[in-house]
C-alpha cells in the first residue's frame, strides 16, 4: 500500500500522455501510471466535458486554419480522442463516422489521416488501444485472483455463474465463508485500478457497500495498488497486490 504522500507527488505530475512516458522512463511501474493518468484523465472529462464542447466551433476554426488536431488538444487540455471527435462532428460527421476514421484513417486526406493516427498514439483513455488496454488489465486482475483462490483449494462462484441470482454480483462469492486476518468474509472482489479515496467510495457506494447487505463482510483488491490508512466502510477490508502472500483460514468450527 501507498503512502498519500507518495501518491500525490506520482498523480500531480500526470497531465498530459507524454507524462507517463517520462515516468515509465525514469523507472516507475507502467502499470500504475498508466492507471492514474487514466483515473485522473476521466475524472476532469467529468468536470469538464460540457464546458470543452461548448467551443468546438473556435476548436473547428482553428484546426481549418492550420492548427493541428494533437495542438488543439494540448491547448484545452482535454483528450486527444474527444478534441477531435468534437471537431470532426462540428465539422459535420456522426459520432459513427468518426469512430470510423479512428479505425481507419487511410481513408481521409493525407494529413487529417496522419493527424489521426497522432491523436491515437497520444489518447491513452479513449482510444481503441487504450480500451483494450483497460480490458486486458481486468482480465489480469481477475486472474489473479482465481489463481490465488484455487491455489488455496477455496471453492467460488464468479460473477457469470450467478449472474441474475442477485441485484449485484462480485467477482468470487466463496462457496464457504473464510477467515482473514480474524475477520469472516463471504466475497472477493477484484479491481485492476489503484485504490485512491475517489475510486474507493464511488467503489464502495456502487458495488461494495450493497455487497455487504446481501452476502455479509468481503475484501476488495485493487491489484494495481492502494492507500494506506483510508476508512473502510463496516464489512470492507482493503487490500492490494501483496495479498498474494496472504491465505484466507477456515472458519472455526462452532
Amino acid at each position: 500500500m501507498m503512502e498519500y504522500d507518495e501518491y500525490k507527488a506520482i498523480y500531480n505530475r500526470l497531465n498530459r500522455p507524454e507524462d507517463v512516458r517520462k515516468m515509465m522512463d525514469e523507472g516507475y511501474d507502467s502499470r500504475l501510471v498508466k492507471t492514474l493518468y487514466v483515473q485522473k484523465t476521466s475524472r476532469d472529462v467529468k468536470k469538464r466535458f460540457h464546458v470543452v464542447k461548448n467551443h468546438t466551433r473556435q476548436m473547428l476554426k482553428d484546426w481549418k486554419s492550420g492548427h493541428s488536431l494533437m495542438e488543439i488538444s494540448e491547448k484545452w487540455k482535454f483528450p486527444p480522442i474527444l478534441t477531435s471527435m468534437f471537431i470532426f462532428q462540428e465539422d459535420g460527421a456522426s459520432k459513427k463516422e468518426f469512430w470510423s476514421y479512428v479505425r481507419n484513417p487511410d481513408f481521409l486526406n493525407k494529413r487529417t489521416a496522419e493527424e489521426i493516427k497522432e491523436v491515437v498514439a497520444n489518447d491513452y483513455v479513449y482510444s481503441p488501444d487504450a480500451n483494450e488496454d483497460q480490458r486486458l488489465r481486468g482480465i489480469w486482475g481477475e486472474d489473479l485472483l482465481h489463481k490465488w483462490l484455487d491455489g488455496q483449494g477455496i471453492t467460488y462462484r464468479t460473477e457469470n455463474d450467478i449472474r441474475g441470482e442477485y441485484q449485484k454480483t462480485p467477482d468470487a462469492l466463496l462457496d464457504e465463508p473464510m477467515m482473514f486476518n480474524g475477520h469472516k468474509i463471504y466475497w472477493v472482489e477484484s479491481k485492476a485500478s489503484f485504490g485512491d479515496n475517489v475510486e474507493f467510495r464511488f467503489n464502495s457506494r456502487k458495488q461494495l457497500i450493497p455487497y455487504t447487505e446481501i452476502f455479509g463482510p468481503g475484501i476488495v483488491i485493487y491489484w494495481v495498488g492502494c492507500l494506506k490508512d483510508m476508512e473502510c466502510p463496516k464489512g470492507i477490508f482493503l487490500e492490494d497486490y501483496d495479498i498474494l502472500e496472504k491465505n484466507l483460514k477456515p472458519c472455526p468450527k462452532e
